[in-house]
């Protein structure tokens, strides 16, 4: 696993402010420029028509950037009703509402500066490239206001799911290797019985792990002779005084500010290297679309369709790679990684609850656990078969009626849909 750092904060700030001292530079610049290099090129148009245009254009720039984003954020924070809150960070820090942001502040602030370069010096001619620059501006402000409307068409809760769909896939594919290919055989080295030389504790206000330079830290676990466990996961808050590493037989000391180095921490969980998050999500997608104020089944089954796929995904790979080995085959470093288990547990375990009561949910939860069963090996149809049962017994939990409970136990992807066979469950 490689170590990446995420500045997501920095660049929805960075990149509006760049396009906004861009166009002040290039506003007091360009007239300087054109009147030196170009003293003969001008354009056509009077001053006074080109006072007003610089000035319509300004005002106007400045209204609508006011208007379109005040509408954005409401439409963001409206639409994140449906889903998860924690996807509307996710959603504010699109690139394109930074960039649409950028063009339609350097519009404004180069019309500004181009209005103070007509008729400088009592000249009665208009800057060429000024003028067309402004232009150029206007046409690049509407075509991003049309990516923007484009953009927030797409925050309905099905392109949000298949977005944090998206996200799991990636790290899935990136983190864990296939079944199918050669993965050298995991021991169980009893390093806790080695002395422990070193506690790293965490001190200040509680941060997400959001990921793990494994490589640097097999390094220095080298270096030092000694073994790292990792106490907390990827997506842990650690608060004061956690304990975050324990290092067992090390010969001297590792700089802890190394070790800090090599975990990336944050104010929130992100998707780089926890494969948990984008199930995380979803199911809260879910439990959100079940409760009294939304009573929306539909929603929840969408959801159901992306988390059986990352389910699907992560049966076929290897889950067991928290140890990490140097050069020598010498087990330097363990760090927590969740098990077929936890997994399936974070996907069933509140949907199940919470839809406890709806047809519609069970039979795609019938049906989502038989596709399971039938794809993944064998070792990992035993939990599967233990929420085959859980499922069933929520079943005859909420439905009274024999009818109901045998028409809920159907298997049907759809939840209403084409329905296979009573759940063998």
């Amino acid at each position: 696993m490689r170590h990446k750092k995420y500045r997501l904060h920095l660049s929805t700030w960075a990149i509006p402010a760049l396009y906004a001292a861009t166009a002040i530079a290039a506003g007091l610049a360009f007239p300087r420029f054109e009147s030196r290099i170009f003293p003969g090129l001008v354009h056509p148009a009077s001053v006074s028509v080109a006072i007003a245009l610089y000035s319509s254009i300004a005002s106007g720039m400045l209204a609508l950037t006011g208007i379109v984003f005040a509408f954005t954020f409401l439409m963001v924070q409206f639409s994140a009703t449906n889903y998860s809150p924690r996807l509307v960070l996710w959603v504010a820090r699109d690139p394109v509402i930074s960039h649409a942001l950028g063009i339609f502040t350097a519009t404004f602030l180069y019309a500004l500066s181009a209005l103070g370069a007509v008729a400088r010096n009592g000249s009665e001619t208009v800057p060429f490239i000024s003028a067309y620059v402004v232009v150029g501006l206007v046409v690049a402000s509407v075509a991003m206001f049309i990516a923007l409307v484009h953009r927030i068409t797409l925050l309905r809760v099905n392109h949000m799911l298949i977005f944090t769909g998206d996200q799991g896939r990636k790290v899935i594919a990136t983190i864990y290797p296939s079944l199918k290919s050669e993965v050298t055989a995991v021991g169980m080295d009893d390093f806790r019985a080695l002395p422990r030389t070193q506690t790293l504790i965490h001190h200040g206000r509680p941060h997400s792990v959001q990921a793990v330079d494994a490589a640097a830290l097999v390094n220095l676990a080298k270096a030092s002779g000694g073994i790292i466990e990792m106490v907390v996961a990827v997506g842990d808050t650690i608060v004061e005084l956690m304990p975050v590493f324990h290092i067992f037989g090390g010969r001297e000391p590792i700089d802890e500010r190394k070790l800090r180095e090599g975990v990336d921490f944050g104010e929130e969980r992100t998707f780089e290297q926890d494969p948990k998050y984008a199930i995380r999500l979803l199911v809260d997608t879910a439990i959100k679309a079940l409760s009294p104020a939304i009573n929306d089944p539909t929603t929840a089954v969408q959801a159901l369709d992306q988390i059986e796929d990352l389910l699907l995904r992560l049966g076929q790979r290897h889950l067991e790679i928290g140890r990490y080995r140097d050069s020598d085959d010498k087990l330097r470093l363990v760090i927590p990684f969740p098990t077929w288990d936890d997994l399936v547990r974070l996907a069933f375990d509140e949907i199940c609850w919470y839809g406890a009561t709806s047809a519609q949910v069970m039979r795609r939860m019938n049906a989502l656990i038989a596709d399971l069963t039938r794809a993944v090996p064998e070792e990992r149809r035993a939990t599967l078969a233990y929420w085959g049962a859980r499922l069933k017994t929520a079943i005859a939990r909420s439905f009274a009626d024999d009818e109901e409970r045998l028409d809920a136990s159907m298997e049907d992807r759809q939840g209403f849909g084409v329905a296979r066979q009573h759940s063998p469950t």
